[in-house]
């Protein structure tokens, strides 16, 4: 099969790894082996993939810290091949097939299942991927013929092993900058709080806090890398953000200067966290979970210090043991003391009562793999996730801790939050967009008034197409804004479509929001994550280009659909998600 290798890549190894982290702000992880291999020549493109633009970055887990173990009938490998193999597998592929390739999103690659392939089969998946989603690395010029031979090579191998995470090493990790007894009696600044925004600069590892107002940078704040979410104390006084390197910041909004408090590092890799918000439990849990090592943490909310480790490895749906089941999203009850947290490869919810973390009670849901992201309907009972590699959205009554519904919907389910209105029609829904598809699928949320329409999608749009991320309104306001920022369409990624939802029967106009930017480089200008302000006339778009490219903030009137101001500054590196500090308290989108 050598000769079908004619194709050189354009960069070597190491440059296209370097080059393709700049222009996405990101390294690839999500692959899916399965399927046939694409013809020669012939590019794959898939939601998987496509995600993993944003959610890649390299992968925490220190490669160095791992044991390595070699198959002696696998292809000889030099002790330099296997780390230079090793670390590439982190940055690449180990989002999708797990850290232990055991499989994840992706299909297994271990030893028993590769070295009968042999290595030139394997040659030609990794080389020019399959229509299942696995990315065509040659041809795509991320890696050249040696390197393609190399990991054919290396995932005939043993698998490495990465360390655990206990509740003593995140304790050592932890720091109080500021103890509680030294902070703000009361607020010592004269920010609107409630209009702050937090936003992501995903490549600095650090976020902004923007003033709403103003729209004034009041501090950057130094925080783990590329993070994930930031997510307000039910108080509205403490931010909490979380790096996909698992470090955990705590800002204090009241400090005449918002700044950092605390901080712990909760594992490897982590994308989640959440505070307690039930009435009595305010600003005293906090929560986060782990891709790496697979469990959650629970911990004082004000101090950030470990209480309780539980580990998610166990039975999934279809009653077979996962290694692996990585926390994505966790959302706080507003009905009862418990937290939602989605084990992302067994398919399970798990409900945690958090009234007696010594005597821990928690119920697990079986649902649909994978699960992803998700937000509450406008009432903040029903928790609505997507289980994206499925292609489902799960309905939980958070009231009787139960499972309400699975509802088909398009191609890999992207929501975020999700997007929560009034139907002229089918009175409340909820709605959310897609990797996968150009499809937005409304489903009705109102059980009570509307049973005949509940958990069903009573309507479905069509949006600009496949890569989209987010999907927002707000209740004051009468647009339904959806990016698409991960489309390989510059002119689709570099703009939004907004529908009025008092008559979806319309096509939506589509926004050139990065001309908005006015940006004097060729940076790449996705645009991500529409957000609103707290009064709901205004939406926020970060502008992201590499982290050696111009990027901005816009902010556009909701009225009238226009652009007002862009947010320009050498400090805005790489901005992404943006989370205003009242919508976010108040689970309002």
């Amino acid at each position: 099969m050598m000769n079908t290798f004619k194709r050189k890549s354009k960069l070597s190894p190491l440059t296209a790894v370097l080059s393709t982290a700049l222009l996405l702000g990101v390294s690839g992880a999500y692959a899916q082996a399965g399927g046939e291999p694409a013809k020669p020549g012939g590019p794959t493109t898939s939601p998987s993939s496509a995600e993993a633009k944003y959610e890649g970055a390299p992968y925490a887990v220190d490669p160095s810290t791992m044991h390595q173990s070699s198959n002696p009938k696998a292809p000889p490998m030099t002790e330099a091949e296997f780390t230079r193999a090793r670390q590439i597998y982190f940055e690449r592929c180990a989002g999708c097939h797990g850290v232990l390739r055991k499989g994840a999103t992706g299909k297994a690659l271990t030893p028993d299942l590769t070295v009968g392939k042999g290595t030139e089969y394997l040659k030609v998946f990794i080389a020019y991927g399959s229509p299942a989603g696995m990315p065509n690395w040659l041809t795509s010029g991320e890696m050249d013929e040696k390197t393609v031979d190399l990991m054919a090579r290396y995932i005939q191998h043993d698998a490495p092993t990465p360390p655990e995470f206990s509740l003593e090493d995140m304790e050592k990790s932890r720091k109080e900058y500021v103890p509680v007894a030294q902070r703000p009696k009361k607020k010592m600044n004269n920010y609107n709080i409630n209009n702050i925004m937090s936003v992501t600069l995903r490549d600095s590892g650090e976020v902004a806090l923007i003033d709403g107002d103003t729209k004034q940078i009041i501090n950057i704040v130094k925080t783990g890398y590329a993070v994930h979410i930031s997510r307000l104390s039910a108080s509205g006084r403490y931010l909490y953000v979380i790096g996909r390197d698992a470090r955990l910041n705590l800002i204090d909004l009241w400090m005449e200067k918002p700044d950092n408090v605390a901080e712990i590092k909760v594992g490897l890799e982590a994308r989640s966290v959440e505070t307690s918000k039930f009435k009595g439990w305010e600003d005293k849990i906090a929560i986060a979970g782990t891709y790496w090592p697979p469990q959650f943490v629970l911990m004082d909310g004000d101090t950030l210090k470990p209480r309780k480790v539980v580990g998610t490895r166990g039975m999934d749906i279809n009653n077979e043991y996962h290694p692996e089941p990585r926390v994505a999203a966790i959302v706080a009850s507003h009905q009862k003391p418990e937290f939602l947290v989605n084990a992302k490869e067994t398919g399970k919810i798990w409900m945690v009562d958090y009234t007696d973390l010594k005597n821990l009670k928690t119920t697990q849901i079986d649902t649909a793999k994978f699960l992803h992201d998700g937000g509450f309907d406008a009432t903040k009972r029903y928790f609505l996730t997507a289980a994206n590699a499925s292609d489902k959205i799960v309905v939980v009554d958070t009231k009787t801790s139960k499972l309400e519904a699975i509802v088909d919907v398009g191609k890999t389910p992207h929501p975020g939050r999700g997007a929560n209105f009034k139907h002229p029609k089918f009175g409340p829904v909820w709605a959310t967009s897609g990797l996968g598809d150009e499809r937005i699928d409304i489903i009705g949320t109102d059980p009570a008034k509307n049973k005949q329409h509940a958990w069903k999608v009573v309507q479905t749009l069509k949006g600009q197409g496949g890569g989209s991320l987010f999907i927002k309104t707000h209740p004051k306001s009468t647009n339904l804004w959806v990016d698409t920022a991960l489309n390989p369409d510059p002119k689709i990624s570099q703009s939004v479509a907004v529908f009025d939802v008092r008559d979806l029967s319309k096509p939506p106009q589509v926004i050139d929001i990065a001309a908005c930017a006015n940006l004097k480089d060729d940076g790449a200008k996705r645009v991500v994550q529409p957000e609103y302000n707290q009064k709901g006339d205004e939406v926020w778009f970060s502008v992201w280009s590499a982290k050696n490219k111009e990027s901005a903030v816009v902010v556009v009137d909701d009225k009238t659909r226009t652009c007002k101001t862009a947010i320009k500054d050498p400090k805005l590196i790489t901005p992404t998600g943006k989370f205003n500090v009242w919508n976010t308290q108040h689970d309002v989108y």
